[in-house]
């Protein structure tokens, strides 16, 4: 190998070293990088009087003797569709997935005839003598939260509206229906 391939190679590696050098230079030039006074992110939590808070009150629900006083058995009827896969309303119909719903109002928990309740539900049945509008509001609101335990897979019934036309249906669900709520 001659003298002039050997400067041609050493001139091309230099060459490519100092553009690499001024592309670095004229790019500090062009973007400017601001460098944080106090490195990582500060995270903010807003105090019980910081009003300045986005996070907004959870709204407070209606007791379920005044919902009832404006609920629907006919929209009832139409949530009621979402049970119908698991549990009938018919008088002396059979059990499903779940126990029958007739004349659930009022009806000491856990004790229809001939279906296999979780023990959770049970125990429950013993401790609660009847099924109130109050009890089966918070249980369709979210039956594992409301019964530790219990088997119920429905999620729940997150508006109270509903609930409270599902309550009127199944009030409507029984020979003689159980008074409404005073309170």
């Amino acid at each position: 190998m001659d003298s002039f391939t050997l400067n041609k190679a050493a001139g091309a590696v230099l060459m490519v070293l100092i553009l690499t050098m001024g592309v670095g230079i004229v790019s500090d030039i062009i973007f400017h990088p601001t460098i944080p006074g106090k490195p990582g992110y500060e995270i903010v939590v807003a105090s019980a009087e910081d009003s300045t808070s986005e996070v907004g009150a959870v709204p407070e629900v209606v007791p379920i003797s005044e919902r009832l006083v404006e609920a629907s058995a006919e929209d009832g009827a139409k949530v009621a569709k979402k049970c119908a896969a698991c549990h009938d309303f018919t008088q002396g119909g059979a059990n499903k997935v779940g126990p029958g719903l007739w004349d659930v109002v009022g009806r000491k928990p856990g004790s229809h005839e001939g279906f296999g309740y979780s023990s959770a539900m049970t125990a429950f049945g013993e401790e609660n003598p009847e099924w109130t509008y109050e009890e089966l509001d918070h249980f369709l609101e979210s039956p594992k939260n409301f019964i530790s335990g219990t088997t119920m897979g429905f999620a729940g019934l997150r508006k109270p509206e509903d609930r409270a036309d599902l309550i009127a249906y199944l009030r409507e669900q029984a020979d003689s229906p159980a008074p409404l709520p005073t309170e």
